[in-house]
């Protein structure tokens, strides 16, 4: 069964994702608005999936919107705050929307997009119309955080093929991921193959799906955010440390 991105994927989305430090993410978030924009108060997030990074946000007490393009991953999101107490469910709010074209009518102190959401912004039209999304959206000095596939990395440790397995009480999957480079458009295929298996029954379901995601450099990124964005900060995800040729993702920070 061939399926659109992030369609049925959802479904095992959570479980694929279980050992990503969201929590240590979500912290280095917080300390980078604290750092460029320490007023900041409420928080637009561009491509939130299921919701994971804008529940620990909220916890710090923020306000948080967040918009994705997958009815399934906000479902996943909606569905979660009934679990969680009035005070923080009241600083969730999830909609559905087009990040090249959503507009919300509202302006933010700060707008984040994770886990190379803009890296699967393939086209230079595309790159141009998420950050007129950004702009339109961010108040007068607020800030911009997002990661990307950083081109440097990309080309010197070239993706290769990646199996990734996974159990709960129910399902256990399989995922074998097989990239197909296209270095004159800057772009990688990434092919995944997931079997998930019923615990109960022994049935096996596949599910295909191509994933095309666009590597990055800093120069063509200060080119996309001129004039409309001040360059603030480009480092290695996490570690701060200046990004080079074995840094996979970056982070970038630019303000209105």
């Amino acid at each position: 069964m061939t399926m659109n991105v992030f369609g049925n994927y959802a479904r095992y989305y959570d479980l694929l994702y279980r050992d990503k430090d969201y929590v240590g993410e979500a912290q280095f978030i917080h300390r980078l608005i604290q750092t460029y924009a320490p007023d900041a108060e409420n928080i637009l997030e561009l491509g939130c999936g299921t919701g994971n990074h804008a529940v620990l946000l909220a916890k710090e007490r923020y306000q948080i919107h967040g918009v994705d393009f997958s009815y399934q991953m906000l479902q996943k999101a909606s569905d979660r705050l009934s679990q969680f107490p009035t005070e923080l469910a009241s600083r969730l709010e999830f909609s559905q929307g087009d990040i090249r074209t959503v507009r919300l009518d509202k302006q933010y102190d700060a707008v984040i997009s994770l886990f190379h959401v803009i890296s699967y912004q393939t086209t230079n039209e595309d790159l141009q119309a998420a950050f007129a999304t950004v702009k339109a959206h961010l108040k007068p000095g607020g800030v911009f955080i997002f990661d990307c596939w950083y081109g440097s990395a990309v080309l010197s440790d070239r993706p290769t093929v990646r199996i990734k397995r996974l159990e709960d009480d129910e399902i256990s999957v399989t995922r074998i991921a097989e990239p197909v480079m296209h270095p004159n458009d800057n772009l990688v295929d990434v092919n995944y193959q997931v079997f998930i298996k019923d615990k109960n029954t022994g049935a096996v379901e596949e599910l295909q799906e191509t994933h095309q995601m666009r590597y990055l450099f800093k120069p063509e990124v200060d080119l996309l955010v001129t004039p409309q964005f001040e360059s603030l900060e480009c480092r290695e995800w996490m570690s701060e440390q200046k990004p080079g040729f074995s840094t996979w993702s970056v982070y970038f920070v630019v303000r209105a």
